[in-house]
């Protein structure tokens, strides 16, 4: 409590401070105006120019409409005749005194709300995916308002559970998870209106419920704990634009989403395509060679001696192989895609793993000179045993396909 009354205090010095720099730095200029025969016109300007500042530098509506008021009284007090009393001999002063003054609050009100929603844009923007944005935009009203903040993200139609930024850290959250706050939140994601304190429909709920949405969607539900007290339309209103900031911001989301998983699901059916491109050419050089190799057996067995036979039967087994590898490395790619890849782990001893992989390696690998290098020590790894070995194969294979004859792979 102590740190909060300081961080108070800290803020209030602050905008005081600030307030009467501004003050100070455009009575100054005014007299300048003054001294240089400017009319009183241009130094109502300064005036409302220090307005504006206040508003961007404290974005708080309080110091803004104090620094109207004294300014004023300043320039009554100070530039109009008879000098330095707050009464005028001409009689428009002081319905120009009243316009000066609105002007400058409602100037004030309309920068503090152009900065809160130019921050709330540029907070989005950085947001990396829909919950992040809408529990940036919850924070940022918790700031804004000082109040605890409770928000409902809508995920398939219906509201999730409900989640929290507390403005009081030691706060009860169980009044906020009462039924009949639920159903305040419920009644607003389908109704897209507003609910709760001040509002025709559960006014004896402790938040004000709003509906995060645009004309086709509603993305989700904040509730602010006002705990019975009213807002002002300009604070409905501020809120209002940032919610609206907030659901233009999902709604890009949403867009940019559906475009990348669109454009993911193109490449992937390319991917498709080319595999199955590359697919056709693998297959059909050892099925020619499997279905020539049967054929020659078949029909001019008896004519080839028993070393060609098994040279051919050879041939047969080791295309036959081929295909059995090539068939799992594509079931296995399924089985990833759909997210159904059950992996055995188990400790298994390398060398023994590189041998079994090695007794399956295409044929081709007579053409090339193939050396294991292992350390003395064995080495025991944990590891799906079946999957690393398609693995070592898919590499030698890799190495033999794309390297000249009678290379050394090692």
């Amino acid at each position: 409590m102590k740190q909060e009354q300081m961080k108070i205090w800290e803020r209030f010095l602050k905008g005081l401070l600030i307030m009467t720099g501004i003050l100070f730095i455009a009575t100054g200029i005014g007299y300048l105006f003054q001294y240089l025969g400017f009319s009183e016109e241009n130094i109502i300007l300064v005036y409302i120019l220090g307005v504006l500042i206040i508003a961007i530098i404290t974005v708080n509506r309080g110091w803004s409409v104090c620094y109207s008021l004294l300014s004023v009284l300043l320039f009554n007090f100070l530039f109009t005749e008879p000098r330095f009393t707050f009464f005028s001999y001409d009689y428009g002063y002081p319905v120009t005194f009243v316009t000066v003054f609105i002007a400058a609050v409602i100037v004030s009100n309309l920068t503090i709300q152009i900065r809160i929603l130019l921050e709330t844009n540029q907070m989005l923007q950085k947001a990396k995916n829909a919950d992040e944005m809408i529990e940036e935009t919850a924070r940022h009203l918790m700031r804004m308002m000082g109040k605890n903040v409770i928000y409902y993200r809508a995920e398939d139609g219906i509201l999730s559970e409900p989640r929290f930024c507390m403005a009081e850290p030691g706060a009860a959250k169980m009044l906020y998870l009462q039924q009949r706050e639920r159903q305040a939140a419920q009644w607003v994601f389908e109704n897209r209106k507003r609910a709760g304190t001040g509002m025709d429909q559960y006014p004896d709920a402790h938040c004000l419920y709003l509906a995060i949405r645009n004309e086709d969607m509603v993305y989700g539900v904040i509730g602010i704990a006002l705990e019975g007290m009213m807002m002002d339309v300009y604070e409905q209103n501020l809120i209002l634009s940032i919610l609206g900031e907030c659901a233009l911001a999902l709604e890009k989301e949403g867009y940019n989403r559906k475009r990348e998983e669109a454009l993911a699901q193109a490449k992937n059916e390319q991917l498709r395509a080319n595999l199955l491109r590359s697919i056709s050419h693998d297959l059909r050089t050892p099925l020619t060679s499997i279905s020539g190799n049967a054929g020659i057996l078949l029909n001019s067995a008896s004519a080839l001696g028993e070393e060609k036979q098994k040279q051919l039967y050879k041939g047969i087994y080791d295309d036959s192989m081929w295909l059995i590898n090539l068939v799992e490395n594509l079931l296995a790619v399924t089985r990833i895609e759909e997210g159904r890849l059950n992996l055995r782990i188990t400790e298994d001893l390398m060398d023994d793993v590189i041998t079994e992989a090695l007794h399956h390696i295409n044929r081709k690998s007579e053409e090339h000179h193939i050396s294991v290098e292992s350390k003395e020590e064995i080495l025991l790894a944990k590891m799906d045993a079946k999957l690393i070995v398609q693995v070592i194969i898919n590499i030698v294979d890799n190495a033999i396909k794309y390297t000249p004859k009678n290379s050394h792979i090692v």
